[in-house]
């Protein structure tokens, strides 16, 4: 099999703790070895190599993104977010393997990784360039943390019982003062992520948009509302006491009253590489149980 240039380092990133995201790991592995063997350079995460007993090919996310052409990913969304978040910055990009529950960025199948990888070292994967949102958390004036979200940026009410207040502000143009639980700032790939569950809108990936979803408001007037990608999202805590700012619900940090939560699209991007055939439109009826049967 002809081999594309660019996938001839490849990382195996599992997801930690999980026995059958290391059964399927191992297997992967065997049969890159097998299949391929002298003709790839392999990697893997520093804890999947101990889990398959591997630690001559340990790695970590450092080592990951210096070296590797292309990360295959075996978990779920959550695993991928993680990979997302460590990698993004090195531009490498990602396989998803799906051995969670919805999958909806692990779109290969445990059954059928062993072809799609085949497939995808033939070169016949497509690329898929997902948008990062980069947030700050600005204290005086100063920021105070830093971080990049392939899915969601949350402000909530942490450990209070009561809703909080915020401005909120595009472009420094002053959106409202929202009563709520909280808003989500979503982007097209984390449309269908904790966005849905408040009633946010799907956004298809080639959208240039980005999502305001209000949680649970103290009035019904708010609706969530899509704004052009390139927009800055500064979130203004009104509300005496503290909150939370969550990042693809992986990190957290603490605000409080006066802090500015700001949110604008990253220069980096994510790139998702999936099989011949896929379809996002299939994907989405899958995943949400619509018909599958289109009807004549």
């Amino acid at each position: 099999m002809n081999i594309a240039p660019k996938y001839r380092t490849i990382a195996l990133i599992g997801k930690d703790g999980s026995p059958e995201a290391t059964v399927a790991l191992g297997l992967l592995l065997q049969h890159l070895r097998r299949v391929h063997d002298g003709s790839l350079a392999l990697r893997v995460k520093t804890e999947s190599a101990a889990a398959i007993g591997v630690p001559e090919l340990a790695a970590g996310f450092d080592q990951i993104a210096a070296c590797a052409d292309v990360a295959i990913v075996v978990g779920g969304d959550g695993t991928l977010l993680n990979a997302a978040r460590h990698l993004a910055e090195h531009e490498v990009p990602l396989v998803g393997i799906n051995q969670g529950r919805l999958g909806f960025m692990t779109d290969i199948a445990r059954d059928d990784m062993l072809a799609a990888i085949d497939q995808l070292l033939a070169g016949e994967f497509a690329e898929d360039r997902r948008l990062l949102l980069e947030a700050q958390v600005l204290r005086a004036g100063e920021p105070a943390f830093q971080t990049l979200a392939l899915n969601d940026v949350v402000v909530n009410k942490g450990d209070l019982g009561r809703l909080i207040e915020m401005e909120v502000r595009v472009n420094d143009e002053f959106l409202y003062v929202l009563r709520a639980d909280g808003m989500i700032v979503a982007t097209p790939t984390g449309s269908t992520a904790y966005a849905l569950s408040a009633n946010g809108p799907i956004l298809h990936p080639a959208v240039p948009g980005i999502a305001l979803v209000p949680l649970c408001p103290h009035s019904l007037t708010y609706h969530p509302i899509t704004i052009a990608d390139s927009s800055r999202v500064d979130m203004v805590l009104l509300t005496p006491g503290d909150a939370r700012v969550h990042f693809d619900g992986q990190s957290h940090f603490d605000i409080a009253a006066g802090d500015i939560v700001r949110v604008a699209r990253s220069n980096h991007v994510v790139t998702l590489l999936h099989p011949p055939g896929y379809s996002y439109f299939a994907m989405l009826r899958e995943k949400l149980n619509w018909s599958s049967t289109p009807r004549r």
